[in-house]
């Protein structure tokens, strides 16, 4: 449970958006409830989350996928891992590969530039940032610059989200399964290991 309740009053308009994003996924978003107490903070993660979802992107959906999956898990945002991996599967990217981005960069199941991508992510989402001129070098070679900063601005929204999810306590809504959706270090009994897609 949120260390915040949902807001019990959005305002009208507010309601309209939650009722839109239920529409979407099946049910409400839980950060968006949390945050509906500040209708400022409401409008400016509404607004930016429709942009993100209708521009033109540069990246691979399944490079996309993997990075904010990666920066999910690094920050430990339960409900970022699981939404994540849930839009992950809806967009084609196996459970195998999503489970596998823990442990990326020993897998085989990513290619080179995955690795890169989510080594960048993980330099960027240290702290302090410890990214360098040569994996900015790399990552230009393959992706452009469009296609870096891009990659860069989706390590930072990740950045936010988690770590505001996370602060305020917003757990998983169990939009896909146990094992899809745990946390790195942490068990899952064999009878919670059947994906759901949502």
């Amino acid at each position: 449970m949120a260390r915040i309740p949902a807001a019990p009053r959005p305002g009208p308009l507010a309601r309209v958006a939650l009722a839109t994003t239920r529409r979407m996924f099946g049910r409400s978003l839980e950060p968006h409830r949390v945050v509906a107490h500040h209708r400022g903070v409401f409008w400016v993660t509404a607004v930016s989350e429709t942009m993100l979802l209708r521009q033109r992107h540069r990246l691979p959906d399944s490079l996309r996928d993997l990075v904010q999956h990666r920066v999910a898990v690094v920050i430990g945002c339960p409900w970022c891992i699981d939404f994540g991996a849930m839009l992950a599967l809806r967009g084609g990217l196996t459970a195998e590969r999503i489970m596998a981005v823990p442990d990326y960069e020993t897998s085989d199941l990513f290619t080179p530039l995955e690795r890169r991508a989510m080594a960048f992510a993980d330099a960027a989402t240290a702290t302090p940032t410890s990214v360098t001129d040569e994996q900015v070098a790399a990552l230009r070679a393959e992706l452009g610059d469009a296609g870096v900063v891009e990659l860069a601005h989706l390590v930072a929204l990740e950045n936010q989200r988690s770590r505001l999810n996370h602060a305020l306590g917003i757990t998983s809504q169990g939009f896909t399964d146990a094992a899809v959706c745990v946390l790195p270090g942490v068990d899952v009994a064999p009878a919670d290991r059947d994906v759901r897609r949502t």
